[in-house]
């Protein structure tokens, strides 16, 4: 009866607070990490206060709350829809920030540690969103205070997604399909300079022209990568493709032409 009576007196108390109130309360639960009373504050502050201007951070630190609470399809929604109600907003940048630390694909989870599973082998999926969400904070935002975060976070994205390239590259080569090989190597190089799997990636574009009998064109990948690194590459380290030697096609057989196709 005692809970009964002091959980009608706090709704009564709820139902009687004003905008600020609603937001003080919820922006309290929200640094104690009591992510699921501030969702219920924010949200009925929303709903009583819609104009309020006090509505519109609990729009920006729901989706914070919700990226905390793991429910990061609903800090998605929230990041799109204050983008798409408020264009001009100053705090537009926080909105894509936060949909690109989303997207990020951080380091491998438990289980992915625990079986050594090796990155560069797994699709990027949201890893491409990631890259292109900071992207795109950067060229429209220039001078947000997101910038240098997003720019550390889009170097490890651009490494992961030209070892995912490489890893194709060399699945290709190891299937006789030199062509398609060329083309997701080349891809690699054009679309993330200054990654550090691009030593691989010339090698791989060296080997599959030099396998498609295309002399100058390997001698041209190799001339570049003589340019730009010192040794050879060391090919049996983690996330590094290993080359195998593999058969030429038989007479006739064309080869596979698939082409590339935190708090605010």
């Amino acid at each position: 009866m005692l809970a009964s009576g002091c959980g009608n007196r706090r709704d009564r108390v709820v139902d009687s607070a004003g905008p600020e109130e609603l937001y003080d309360r919820g922006s309290a639960s929200m640094r104690s990490g009591n992510y699921p009373t501030a969702l219920a504050y924010f949200q009925q502050l929303e709903a009583r206060y819609p104009f309020s201007n006090v509505t519109r951070q609990a729009q920006l630190d729901m989706i914070y709350v919700y990226y905390r609470a793991q429910q990061p399809e609903s800090a998605i929604d929230a990041a799109n829809e204050f983008e798409q109600e408020n264009p001009t907003h100053p705090r537009v940048d926080y909105c894509l920030y936060m949909k690109g630390l989303i997207y990020f694909d951080a380091a491998p989870n438990f289980l992915e540690r625990m079986f050594r599973v090796d990155m560069s082998e797994r699709p990027p999926r949201d890893t491409l969103l990631a890259f292109a969400t900071f992207d795109d904070l950067i060229r429209r935002f220039p001078d947000s205070e997101y910038i240098p975060d997003a720019r550390q976070r889009m170097v490890f994205l651009r490494n992961r997604l030209a070892e995912y390239e490489n890893h194709v590259a060399g699945y290709y080569i190891n299937r006789g399909a030199y062509v398609a090989a060329v083309n997701r190597a080349k891809y690699a190089i054009e679309h993330y300079p200054g990654a550090p799997a691009l030593e691989d990636s010339l090698t791989l574009l060296a080997r599959a022209y030099s396998l498609l009998g295309l002399s100058d064109l390997a001698a041209d990948a190799q001339r570049v990568f003589d340019l730009n690194f010192e040794a050879p590459p060391q090919q049996t380290g983690p996330g590094q493709v290993v080359i195998q030697e593999v058969e030429q096609p038989d007479s006739g057989e064309q080869p596979d032409t698939e082409s590339q196709e935190p708090a605010p």
